[in-house]
C-alpha cells in the first residue's frame, strides 16, 4: 500500500509539472492582456506537433525540437497577439470569440497536416530511476518536472527581478497608470503573449512522448487548465501554481483509487466549492492582477 502511495505521488508530482506550465502561461496572458485565451490548449497541441514533425520526421534531437517547439508556439502567441487580441484590445468577448475561431483553425491545420490518428513519439530515453521494485520514475518524465521547475523560476525571477518584468506587473496592475509612466502596453502584451504561449508550447513539447498526439489533445487540457486558474484565483501566477499542485495530487489520487470519472467529477465539485466559499479564488482578489 505504501508503495502505492508513493508512486501514485510521483504521477502526480508530474502531472502538477506541466498542468503547472499551462496554467501559468494562461494567466500570465490574462492578467497583461485582459483576455481569455481559449486556444491556450491548441498551443499545447501545437508544440506537440512540433516535436512530432521534428524529432520523428526529421530525425532532430530531441532537446533541440523542444526548444524550437517553444520558439515555434512563443512566435505562433505573437501572431495570436499582432492579428487577434490587438485590434480587439478594447472588446475582452470579441477577443475570446476569436480565440475560439483561432483554436478550431490550428486543429483543422493539424488534422490535414497529419491526420486525425493518435501520433505515437518513440521514448526519448527509456531509463527509469527505481525507488523500490514498485515505486519507478521515467526519466522521460523527471524531464517535465525539471523543466517545469527551472522556468517557473526562471518566470518568477524575470518578474520580480528584472525591468521588463516589472513593466509586466505594472501592466497587469493598472494599465493606464503603466502607460501614463511610459511603459508600452503593446510591448508589455508581445512579451506576455510569447511567454504564456511558449509555456503551453514546451509543455506540449516535452510531453509529447508520454501522451496520445492528437488534433483534438487540447480540450481536456483547456478544461483542467481553467478549473485550476478559478481555483487559484484568475490572475495569480502563484495561485495558479498551487492550485495545479493542488488538483493534480487529487485527480491522480482519485483516478488511481477510484475511477478517471470520478476524479473529474470531484475536480469540477473543488471548483464549485471555492467559487461558492471565496468567488475570487484562493489567492484571487477582486482586481485583475
Amino acid at each position: 500500500m505504501l508503495e502505492l502511495l508513493a508512486q501514485t505521488g510521483l504521477n502526480a508530482v508530474y502531472a502538477a509539472s506541466y498542468i503547472s506550465l499551462i496554467a501559468v502561461g494562461l494567466v500570465l496572458i490574462f492578467g497583461v492582456m485582459g483576455v481569455i485565451n481559449f486556444a491556450h490548449g491548441e498551443l499545447y497541441m501545437a508544440g506537440a506537433y512540433t516535436v512530432v514533425l521534428m524529432y520523428t520526421d526529421f530525425q532532430v534531437p530531441f532537446f533541440l525540437a523542444v526548444a524550437m517547439g517553444l520558439i515555434f508556439v512563443g512566435c505562433l502567441g505573437l501572431a495570436m497577439e499582432r492579428a487577434l487580441f490587438r485590434p480587439l484590445r478594447d472588446n475582452p468577448l470579441g477577443g475570446l470569440v476569436a480565440s475560439i475561431g483561432f483554436l478550431m483553425i490550428l486543429q483543422a491545420v493539424a488534422a490535414m497536416g497529419f491526420g486525425v490518428r493518435m501520433e505515437h513519439i518513440a521514448p526519448v530515453t527509456q531509463a527509469v530511476i527505481e525507488f523500490s521494485e514498485r515505486v519507478r520514475l521515467p526519466v522521460a518524465r523527471l524531464y517535465v518536472i525539471i523543466a517545469a521547475v527551472v522556468l517557473l523560476s526562471a518566470l518568477w525571477i524575470f518578474l520580480k527581478k528584472t525591468r521588463f518584468g516589472w513593466a509586466l506587473r505594472a501592466a497587469a496592475q493598472d494599465p493606464e497608470a503603466a502607460a501614463l509612466q511610459g511603459i508600452s502596453i503593446k510591448q508589455t502584451a508581445r512579451i506576455a503573449m510569447f511567454i504564456g504561449a511558449g509555456l503551453a508550447g514546451i509543455a506540449g513539447a516535452l510531453t509529447a512522448p508520454l501522451v496520445s498526439v492528437n488534433p483534438h489533445m487540447g480540450h481536456s487540457v483547456i478544461i483542467t487548465a481553467f478549473i485550476v486558474i478559478i481555483v487559484g484565483g484568475v490572475g495569480s501566477l502563484e495561485g495558479a501554481v498551487v492550485a495545479s499542485v493542488a488538483y493534480a495530487i487529487i485527480h491522480t489520487f482519485m483516478t488511481t483509487f477510484y475511477d478517471g470519472v470520478i476524479a473529474d467529477i470531484v475536480g469540477l465539485s473543488l471548483m464549485l466549492l471555492v467559487l461558492i466559499v471565496k468567488p475570487t479564488g484562493l489567492f484571487g482578489s477582486a482586481d485583475r492582477a
